[in-house]
């Protein structure tokens, strides 16, 4: 079974296994696992800030940073596809005691006008506008993402409003791998960032939460309350120091065969509006009578797993575990949907 419901799907190689097998372990619990201190160091190192804790899931590293940058009363800005708000649970209310203010963005991405107009008035009857919230690259914006440049607006208007401002780099080196610029430029323009190690870069589990040494020694004690101190957590550290060091070149490779499936479903009879394809997630529409369902139930007979996104509406995610025989394979099968 061809499996591109996720890029969460793979499995480390070889070589990470090996990686992690020769880990050197200790109790991260009280701060004694050094491999969890190495890929701590590398991450904060990387995206220029002073600190990283490594967590369980992007989930966690982001309800964190909610958490450590608000109060109960307050609000957190983000727009309405946001991972934060569609697929968290609403652990912003339940964690923090928060409110959210959703502007609707193109493909998942907003501007710093939109993020102006949504900053409430200091009235007793309205939550205090807090945070903002930007995800680079956006889901279900179909992988979009942004650049330095249309970050940067934002950063200056929360700078002034008096925000914080976080990212939500589930995909942030997808983004980067496209853009051309560095970690060290997205860290200027944050003031936390979240980077997930078991989506495209190959880990099996786990995120890490970056930012100044003061949030972060907060963010360790949010983390143990929300269940998420680990022990000899380093075998898994090992994983996301080798993904860092190895598999970020190689994220182009999955943005080359979402462009071509895309290029194949365009002569689908059933697909219509194929959002566009900027790194490794295609979403796209079936027309009636056809449903996601329908498609998707058609593909997986036939050896590929995809997802619903609603009810004519499919997402395919390519990953590190789809190679190229598997992409002429996926070609074939559908070329063979359409006929």
């Amino acid at each position: 079974m061809i499996n591109l419901i996720s890029d969460t799907v793979t499995r480390p190689t070889p070589a990470m296994l090996a990686a992690m097998g020769a880990a050197e372990v200790g109790d991260d619990v009280f701060g004694e696992d050094p491999t969890v201190r190495a890929l701590e160091e590398k991450a904060a190192a990387m995206f220029g800030k002073e600190a990283a804790v490594f967590c369980p899931s992007g989930t966690m590293t982001n309800q964190i940073a909610v958490k450590v940058h608000t109060r109960p009363l307050d609000e957190v800005i983000c727009e309405e596809g946001s991972h934060i708000y569609q697929y968290e649970t609403g652990g912003y209310a339940f964690h923090s005691g928060i409110g959210i203010q959703l502007i609707q963005g193109q493909y998942g991405k907003i501007t710093a006008e939109q993020v102006q107009a949504a900053i409430k008035p200091l009235y007793d009857w309205l939550p205090q506008s807090r945070l903002v919230v930007l995800e680079n690259t956006c889901n279900r914006g179909g992988g979009s993402y942004y650049t330095c440049e249309e970050i940067s607006p934002i950063y200056r208007l929360c700078q002034e409003r008096g925000l914080a401002l976080h990212l939500d780099g589930a995909r942030i080196f997808n983004a980067l791998v496209e853009t051309g610029e560095s970690p060290i430029e997205v860290g200027q323009l944050f003031d936390s960032i979240s980077v997930c190690l078991s989506k495209g870069l190959g880990a099996p589990v786990g995120s890490l939460l970056i930012g100044s040494a003061e949030f972060i020694r907060q963010a360790r004690r949010v983390r143990k309350v929300m269940g998420g101190g680990m022990r000899q957590a380093g075998y898994l550290a090992a994983a996301g120091i080798y993904a860092l060091n190895h598999n970020i070149p190689r994220l182009k490779d999955d943005h080359r065969r979402a462009k071509i499936l895309a290029q194949a479903l365009e002569h689908l009879p059933m697909v219509q509006h194929i959002r566009p394809v900027h790194t490794n997630i295609l979403i796209f529409d079936v027309k009636p009578p056809h449903t996601a369902a329908s498609f998707l139930a058609a593909l997986e007979a036939k050896g590929v797993k995809g997802a619903p996104f609603g009810p004519q509406t499919v997402r395919l995610v390519t990953h590190l575990d789809f190679t190229d025989e598997m992409l002429s394979q996926t070609l074939d099968i559908l070329s063979a949907l359409a006929n």
